[in-house]
């Protein structure tokens, strides 16, 4: 037994690469234990405070380990420029929907170290899904980048539309992921490797790229993915979701959700199943053009800001798709830089939405943005620049990044996917500039002051309002969040006008999967 026992072999950790993904699970750790203090400074200050500092932790540390190219854990994850730009990304979402949840009635009624431990514990499994190279792996980072937001959408448990949220992407999800589970089994099956580096070389050999059972396997993990990713026609789960979950959470999914599973998309399917890219590139393509257009023009007919920022999340995942399907290093680079362009537009409006739920009982209604141009300009303008950037108007990062897409299409002879591009932004004009008309163009309309909430208490606590409401905040309630608003609105200004750092860590990102 001595002698057997010899024989193990301990495997080969790296903890300076893994530190970026230490640093958020022990943050979830420390912030779910700090949580229990009946302090209220600690559950509603300390809290949130070490969140962030977790987070700005784990950003650190992927500036660290940046230019390392190593495989981790016996090969299961990878660290490269991908898996960083995409953590940096992931940690930066996080920071913002913890300023803007600060104080969100979510966190209160669902207790601040859980809601905190649950959001950290979410990126982490963004980190491991981003970073997998092998089958199990990616199915381990799903779940655990799952579990836990579907609690975190039913976290206001007054509000019935918050628990329907949390119970539809329940179902949704989990439907989603049995699909991609069985389309991994299928994989492995085929090729007889769970890990992206044998998938390829197996696909090399022989005729396994028309073997019926890999062609089924591919497909299904497609829609496994596709759920996930809000990719049409799965994507009905979406405009429900996203108006259902608190909207800080709502901000959280809508943007570092998309970017793991784009991730995980573009390792996927540029590494271990890049020698069949004739079988699933048109596929992806006629998606990614259906999607353009049925998130579209869904969002033409919404006056929730919610679920037209939903739809026009399905219509963002078509164009980031584009990248994907040309299977190059110049569509890998454009559909990271999108995903980045596309976070800090997203973050700026909803940010706005927040600080208007708070100020109005109009809730995500357009018609709460009303007259913001003559009395709230610090959140129109971010406002304005974030539904000009997502339209794709020139001086702005969106149309930087449409831009890049559209090249990537055109130089992997998807030039039809380009003209679609530009279709789908023009139809997009409709209802980004009715925002936009709303806020400058019409006046305030005369609202009554936001009713109570029935949050749960503390012992010698007040009552929170609805949504965290101005009344129960006070004024300095806002500013972390128009704080957010104007960082990411003006982002979305800066990098459309110097976009040359943000080249930069893409291109190191495309070079790191050794596409052509």
């Amino acid at each position: 037994m001595i002698a057997l026992l010899a024989q193990v072999q301990k495997p080969d950790i790296d903890f300076a690469g893994l530190s970026p993904l230490i640093a958020v699970f022990g943050g979830a750790l420390v912030v779910l234990m700090l949580g229990l203090l009946r302090s209220r400074v600690a559950r509603e200050t300390l809290v949130p405070a070490l969140s962030i500092a977790s987070l700005a932790i784990a950003i650190g540390l992927s500036i660290w380990q940046w230019g390392e190219r190593t495989d981790l854990i016996e090969g299961a994850l990878r660290l490269d420029e991908l898996t960083l730009v995409l953590t940096m990304l992931f940690c930066v979402a996080g920071i913002a929907t913890v300023l803007l949840s600060w104080r969100h009635v979510a966190p209160r009624e669902a207790a601040h170290g859980e809601f905190h431990a649950l959001l950290l514990t979410s990126i982490a499994g963004m980190i491991v899904l981003v970073a997998a190279q092998n089958l199990v792996s990616v199915f381990l980072g799903l779940e655990l980048l799952s579990i836990p937001l579907y609690v975190l959408c039913a976290t206001e448990m007054r509000r019935a539309s918050s628990l329907e949220s949390g119970l539809k992407y329940l179902v949704i999800g989990s439907v989603g992921s049995a699909t991609l589970l069985y389309g991994l089994a299928f994989l492995y099956g085929a090729t007889g490797s769970t890990d992206f580096s044998g998938i390829a070389a197996a696909l090399k050999q022989g005729d396994l790229v028309s073997d019926p059972l890999l062609l089924t396997g591919i497909a299904l993990a497609i829609v496994g993915l596709a759920f996930k990713a809000s990719v049409a026609p799965f994507h009905q789960w979406t405009p429900d979701v996203y108006e259902g979950a608190p909207t800080p959470i709502t901000a959280f999914m809508a943007v570092a959700t998309k970017a793991a599973a784009f991730g995980v998309l573009l390792r996927l399917f540029d590494v271990a199943l890049i020698e069949a890219t004739a079988d699933w590139a048109p596929a992806l393509a006629v998606l990614a053009a259906a999607t353009i257009i049925i998130g579209n023009v869904g969002a033409l007919g919404q006056s929730s800001l919610k679920r037209l920022l939903a739809y026009s999340s399905v219509a963002q995942a078509g164009y980031m798709l584009t990248g994907v399907v040309v299977a190059t290093r110049l569509g890998l680079q454009a559909t990271v830089f999108y995903l980045a362009v596309y976070s800090v537009m997203n973050l700026a409006a909803f940010a706005v939405i927040v600080a208007r739920e708070r100020e109005t009982p109009l809730g995500d209604d357009i018609s709460s943005l009303e007259g913001l141009g003559a009395t709230r300009p610090a959140l129109a303008w971010p406002m304005t620049i974030a539904m000009l950037a997502l339209a794709g108007f020139p001086a702005t990062a969106g149309f930087i990044g449409k831009f890049y897409l559209i090249d990537a299409a055109v130089a992997g002879d998807y030039a039809w996917l380009g003209v679609v591009i530009v279709v789908g932004s023009m139809i997009s004009l409709a209802y980004y500039l009715k925002v936009i008309a709303a806020m400058w163009m019409r006046p305030a309309p005369a609202v009554a002051a936001p009713a109570v909430h029935p949050s749960p208490t503390i012992p010698g606590e007040r009552p929170a309002l609805a949504g965290g409401s101005a009344e129960a905040t006070g004024l300095r309630a806002q500013g972390e969040v128009v704080g957010v608003a104007v960082v990411f609105g003006a982002a979305s200004l800066v990098l459309g006008i110097v976009p040359s750092p943000l080249f930069n860590l893409v291109r190191d990102a495309g070079a790191a999967l050794g596409l052509a």
